[in-house]
């Protein structure tokens, strides 16, 4: 095999535990305000500046809400959406401040979704453990060792520090089905929009098999959506916006077909190297590439995760991924009145419901097929980058700009 140089990150880092709404709103943010506070203790005050899809979407995302209560000193948030730095949409400047308003420092960092963080040109904590990137290597890799894409995952990761985490990403998630399955009510917000997913589970319950295990999967992705918009504990998969589709297929599964927690985390790995593979080559971020870039790549992971559950070989493995994503090509990002609620919710559901479809329609294949997974994330790179901005997490277009003009 030819010799690689590691560039791909740990999959823990697809798998971040956290508060929602949003990963590259909320999360990051939050990251970045620990940081330059941890760098300027001794401030007297702060001024942050927040450009292109963070300013235009940050209220709704509580950006604000997430630096002011970082930051150890009192803070002035200017608002800038007009203004999109050129390495990335989600663009933050921090400054810091003595007594007599003299600037001690400033940094301009990004968030580039999923949580991460990064400056232009570079990634920070950039810790490379992966040699093979592209998904067509690694399937090689699993067709000339006969192992599967698990124990790629294992190869090069510590494995028992991986298979700890993973279990606790696995206990985070089914805790946060359960909870949002218990909650009823308003979501916080002016769309002033009810949870559903109590009400889907009942429902669910009282139909036949096919309709009540489709209905189930919806309750379960809608139990961790609600949650996330809430500002409860989630994980990313590979976004906070997208956190509700891993949680629902996986949590369907263990329930309905007895898979142990051991077959589950290797399932998650599976999953997150998925994820892995597009973060490195393309995008989780709505901001940059629309919400193919976070319902699509969840979609894909779910749907790899379940076909090797199922028994599928890597090439079905590799096929069930590459159609759950193509057929997300394109999904823009339009979030109502910048919430993490319409249409993001239903759209969790709905692509939970489509990663089960991708696993039975690669399953009744040999895996072989046409369009490989590395050209549909090439493909959906590049259609990122031809989407207007206008639908990449501005709120100002398509859904909703019409909810703006119904109003």
């Amino acid at each position: 095999m030819p010799i690689f140089v590691a560039t791909m990150k740990t999959i823990k880092d697809i798998y971040k535990i956290g508060i929602g709404p949003s990963s590259s709103h909320t999360m990051g943010p939050q990251k970045a305000a620990k940081i330059f506070n941890e760098r300027y203790p001794n401030a007297h005050s702060f001024e942050v500046t927040l450009y292109g899809s963070l300013a235009a979407t940050g209220k709704g995302h509580m950006t604000d809400w997430a630096i002011l209560n970082t930051l150890q000193a009192p803070t002035e948030i200017v608002w800038k959406p007009d203004t999109v730095l050129p390495f990335h949409p989600n663009g933050m400047l921090f400054k810091a401040f003595n007594e007599a308003k003299e600037v001690l420092g400033e940094w301009t960092v990004f968030s580039i979704g999923g949580g991460e963080l990064a400056e232009e040109g570079q990634k920070l904590d950039a810790k490379e453990v992966y040699p093979m990137d592209k998904m067509t290597d690694i399937l090689k890799w699993c067709e000339q060792t006969g192992k599967a894409f698990w124990e790629y995952v294992y190869e090069y990761e510590d494995q028992k520090e991986v298979e700890d985490y993973l279990m606790e990403v696995w206990q985070v998630m089914k805790d946060a089905v359960e909870r949002g399955l218990q909650q009823e009510g308003v979501l916080p917000g002016p769309l002033h929009l009810s949870r559903k997913a109590a009400m889907y589970h009942v429902k669910a319950k009282g139909f036949s098999h096919t309709l009540q295990s489709r209905g189930l999967v919806y309750s379960y992705a809608l139990a961790v959506s609600e949650e996330n918009a809430s500002g409860g504990r989630i994980v990313t998969a590979p976004t906070c916006g997208s956190s509700g589709v891993m949680p629902a297929v996986l949590y369907h599964l263990s329930k309905n077909y007895d898979f142990s927690d051991t077959r589950i985390i290797k399932a998650l790995a599976t999953g997150g190297l998925v994820g892995d593979i597009v973060r490195t080559n393309a995008s989780i971020s709505g901001a940059e590439v629309g919400c193919q870039g976070e319902v699509g790549v969840a979609c894909a992971m779910a749907a790899a995760a379940a076909n090797q559950l199922f028994g599928g070989s890597p090439a079905q493995i590799e096929y069930a991924a590459e159609m759950a994503l193509e057929h997300h090509l394109g999904m823009t990002c339009d979030p109502v009145c910048g919430l993490v609620q319409i249409p993001c919710i239903e759209r969790n559901a709905y692509a939970a419901a489509r990663a089960l479809d991708a696993n039975i329609y690669s399953t009744f294949t040999d895996g072989h097929h046409r369009v490989s997974f590395d050209k549909v994330v090439e493909t959906m790179k590049e259609t990122g980058k031809d989407i207007p901005s206008l639908y990449k997490e501005t709120s100002q277009g398509g859904l909703a700009r019409d909810y703006q003009q119904m109003k």
